[in-house]
Parts: structure tokens; sequence; C-alpha cells
């Protein structure tokens, strides 16, 4: 092995750990004539992987799962009926942000009437700022995390009345 081989060691082993951060089970690399392809066994949400490439990803809408204690909500908090209610997923692995800036209105509260094309939220996935859209008409019902959280691929971020 080379001295410029062992200086470029560390810039695999970074490479390896973004694979492993965002459940990557391929990446390839060209620069000139040099190319690395580095590849592992299935991650475990390989669907995850997709998206994180592709901004302005629109968010997934899937029927509510029956009612669990950990449903996300505040200790005290009235349950949220789930009966006919559907949630937008996290289409990707990243930070949530209920604003497109610090100093802007949310995109949407509870009670808020979205349409398939409205945003909802944005998801921040490698500095890549990704607009989620509701897929949905219907009324914001529950907002199930905070503004700054990290979120995982599927996981649920509003819980919307369907008109």
């Amino acid at each position: 092995m080379g001295r410029k081989d062992r200086e470029e060691l560390p810039d695999i082993q970074q490479l390896i750990q973004i694979m492993k951060d965002n459940d990557l089970a391929e990446v390839e690399i060209q620069r000139g004539d040099k190319k690395i392809s580095l590849k592992r066994s299935a991650p475990a949400n390989p669907a995850g992987a997709i998206p994180i490439m592709m901004p302005h990803q629109a968010g997934s809408v899937h029927p509510a799962a029956p009612a669990v204690p950990s449903s996300g909500q505040p200790a005290g908090a009235a349950p949220v009926q789930e009966t006919g209610l559907e949630q937008i997923k996290s289409p990707l692995v990243g930070t949530f942000y209920s604003a497109p800036s610090p100093d802007s209105e949310p995109f949407v509260e509870v009670g808020a009437k979205v349409e398939h094309q409205s945003v909802v939220c944005i998801v921040e996935a490698m500095k890549v700022m990704n607009e989620i859209k509701a897929e949905i008409s219907g009324t914001i019902v529950q907002i199930l995390v905070k503004n700054g959280q990290a979120v995982e691929y599927g996981q649920p971020l509003f819980k919307v009345k369907p008109e």
C-alpha cells in the first residue's frame, strides 16, 4: 500500500460510516481515472436509500395503524381518535423542519386544511432540503414530531382526517 493509498483510507472509512448511518447498500464514486465502489449486505431498510438522493420527494400517505401506547403524544394529552385517520410518513431519514426558515410560519398547524400538493414540512437529508407534500386532501389532526427532530424512513409525521 503506497503513501497516497494510506492517505485516502480515512476517506473510505468515512464513506463506510455514511453508508451505515443512512442504510445504504452501495456507493460508487469516480474521480478522474480512479473509481471506488463499496457494497455491503442489504440494509435494514433498502427503500430508505432511494429517496435520499431525490430532492423534493413527496411524503407517503398510509392508513393509520391501530393506537398504541407509544403514539408519540405528550404525557397526559387526550388521545386522538384513530378511526378514519391517515398518516403522512417521512419518505427518508433526516431532520424534520416545520417551516421553510427559522423565522417563518410553519407550513401547517393542527386544524389546517391540506391538498395533495400542499407542502407540509421539510426533511433535510445530506444538506438537501426536501419538501414533503401531503399527497392527501384533508385536515391536519395531529403533528407527531417536533421541529428539528431527527426522523426515520416511514416514521409518521402527521395524522390527517381525509376529506
